[in-house]
C-alpha cells in the first residue's frame, strides 16, 4: 500500500513540474537572430479549434500529450493543454491546463493560466491546406512542437513542419518524437 501512494504522490509531483516546463525562462531551441514566420492559411482559432496531438517537441515538454484549440470558452478564445506523466509501473495521471487566449495577429495569440500569473505566446507557423499537421512555436525559442489530428501517420506532413521549423531557426536535430 505504501509502495503505491508512493508511486502516486512521485507522479503528482512529476504533474506538477510540467506546467512550469511549457514555457522555461532562457531556454530557447531557435536562433532569434531570424526572423519566425506565421501561416496566412485559414481563419485563426477556429480553423485550429479542437484537438491536436503533439507529435514532436523540445526536451522540457515530453509531458504535454495534446493540445486543444477553444474558440469559445466563457466568451473567450482558449487553449487547453493535456499533461501526462506514467511511472514505472505503469500507472499513468493526466492533467490538463486552460490558457486565455488573446489574439495578437492572425495565427497568433498571448495565452495566460487561470491565475494570470504566467503568460506564453504561441504562434501557429505552418498548416497544411487541410488542418492536419501544423508546427508551432514562439519567438522567443522557449517552445516548438508539430502537432497532429491524429496520433499516427502522416509521415510526409511530419517531415514538412520539420522543414519549416528548421527554416524559422529551430534545431530540429534536437526534437523529440512522440
Amino acid at each position: 500500500m505504501l509502495k503505491r501512494w508512493m508511486g502516486l504522490l512521485l507522479g503528482c509531483l512529476a504533474l506538477a513540474g510540467c506546467a512550469s516546463e511549457i514555457n522555461t525562462p532562457g531556454k530557447s531551441f531557435r536562433d532569434t537572430n531570424l526572423p519566425l514566420s506565421v501561416t496566412t492559411r485559414g481563419n485563426g482559432i477556429q480553423d485550429m479549434s479542437g484537438p491536436w496531438f503533439v507529435r514532436a517537441h523540445f526536451p522540457g515538454d515530453a509531458s504535454i500529450a495534446m493540445v486543444t484549440f477553444l474558440p469559445e470558452l466563457n466568451s473567450g478564445q482558449a487553449v487547453e493543454f493535456r499533461h501526462e506523466a506514467c511511472l514505472l509501473s505503469g500507472d499513468c495521471e493526466t492533467e490538463t491546463e486552460i490558457w486565455r487566449a488573446e489574439p495578437l495577429g492572425q495565427n497568433r495569440w498571448r495565452l495566460r493560466n487561470d491565475t494570470g500569473d504566467a503568460s506564453m505566446e504561441l504562434w501557429v507557423i505552418w498548416v497544411d491546406d487541410g488542418f492536419r499537421t501544423a508546427a508551432i512555436g514562439t519567438p522567443d525559442g522557449s517552445y516548438g512542437w508539430i502537432i497532429d489530428r491524429r496520433p499516427e501517420g502522416g509521415a510526409d506532413r511530419l517531415k514538412a513542419a520539420a522543414e519549416i521549423l528548421a527554416f524559422n531557426g529551430y534545431d530540429v536535430a534536437r526534437m523529440k518524437a512522440k
